[in-house]
């Protein structure tokens, strides 16, 4: 004789689940949208039409195929920034000082070429881009091993990383590395030689800045979502990063874990340094990053701290960055960008923190939920006995 299995009751974690996902999806358009508005009222009282602002922020990094380019040129850095940052956020290690790691990440990438321009294209591509990576790695396991085995104030020190790097950029600029070639009319650019064109990288599309570096970029982004979400190294991060009492309980190397995510993000921040001189500037020059580090914060945070949702999000603010110098056509400094980018960071966080206030009260309506259907039934059994 079979017995038919009792359908399975619905419970509150299967409405919340659907929810979760449907607010995952909504929280960055009403960020958007929010940041636009309030964007719109600044641009009424300075006097510009907002409409005309925003399609011209739209026709800038969309309007034609070289804007195109333009925004993924500036979207592959800022995507591999993102992705070092989704790591270490993603253990509860607020890595601040990524700009200071696409610096060094340049000036390795620099010294490498320029130290070996004998080499083959291949070599001198690769040996610059693990250079990058490695000298990423290093700025960033020194903030990191302050954190994990000190107990060092993360934000506090790679502020402070940010400084130093920005310093040493300065000093190899006006010394070691100072381009002595340069003309009398350009002694007071401050940059490095050009590097061998062995060692730039190869060009999607002819005279843009779509490089291979992209596609680099965007293969990183899935490594990081398998090595986060597929990896045991991975689930020890975000278990770190979720209750770091609960992860030592079970076993995992707390500390280590925490010195793990901050040096992969340092060395993602690194290589985003190296693919920059080597697909655009070909040189370090003293802005070489333009804010790079910074606006990744920004693009970890717009897309979830995922390295898939990084993607779009390094499009949206690739664009912002490219349109944003053709704001002066209409009448609007290009800093409304800036503003832009900080109203978006302040929507995205109070929606971020809206939407963990109510994760937190659905997993106490279905615990209050499972620990009621218990007594419930126990009930029934004692009425009908």
């Amino acid at each position: 004789m079979t017995t038919t299995a009792p359908p399975r009751r619905f419970r509150l974690t299967d409405l919340a689940a659907g929810q979760d996902l449907l607010t995952a999806v909504a929280v960055p358009i009403v960020a958007v949208l929010g940041a636009l508005s309030v964007g719109a009222v600044f641009l009424i009282l300075v006097g510009a039409d907002p409409l005309r602002v925003y399609e011209k922020l739209i026709d800038g990094a969309l309007g034609n195929t070289y804007s195109q380019t333009q925004t993924i040129g500036k979207a592959t850095p800022l995507l591999l920034v993102a992705i070092g940052v989704c790591i270490a956020f993603r253990a509860n290690v607020l890595n601040i000082g990524v700009e200071g790691q696409v610096i060094i990440g340049g000036l390795a990438t620099t010294a490498f070429t320029l130290g070996f321009p004998s080499l083959p294209s291949w070599a001198l591509i690769t040996g610059g881009l693990l250079a990058g990576f490695a000298a990423g790695i290093l700025y960033g396991a020194i903030p990191g091993a302050l954190k994990a085995y000190f107990g060092v104030n993360e934000i506090l020190s790679t502020i402070m990383m940010n400084q130093i790097a920005i310093q040493i950029l300065i000093l190899l600029l006006t010394g070691p590395m100072r381009d002595v070639s340069a003309s009398a009319t350009s002694a007071n650019i401050i940059q490095t030689a050009q590097i061998p064109r062995e060692g730039w990288l190869p060009l999607l599309m002819p005279r843009t800045f779509f490089h291979t570096g992209a596609l680099l970029a965007l293969a990183l982004a899935v490594v990081g979502f398998i090595f986060l979400w597929g990896t045991v190294l991975g689930y020890r991060i975000r278990a770190v990063g979720a209750n770091p009492d609960a992860a030592r309980y079970a076993g995992v190397p707390v500390r280590r874990m925490m010195f793990l995510a901050m040096a992969l993000s340092g060395g993602l921040a690194g290589l985003a340094g190296g693919v920059e001189v080597l697909g655009v500037t070909h040189r370090t020059i003293q802005d070489f990053s333009t804010g790079y580090g910074f606006s990744g914060i920004v693009v970890a945070l717009f897309g979830s701290l995922h390295p898939i949702g990084a993607i779009p999000a390094s499009l949206i603010f690739g664009g912002l960055l490219v349109s944003g110098t053709k704001l002066q056509s209409v009448g609007v400094s290009a800093a409304m960008v800036v503003v832009l980018q900080g109203l978006i960071v302040l929507f995205v966080v109070s929606s971020a923190e809206i939407t963990r206030r109510r994760r937190r009260a659905h997993a106490a309506q279905s615990a209050a939920g499972s620990e009621a259907a218990p007594t419930a039934e126990s009930s029934a059994a004692e009425a009908a006995s």
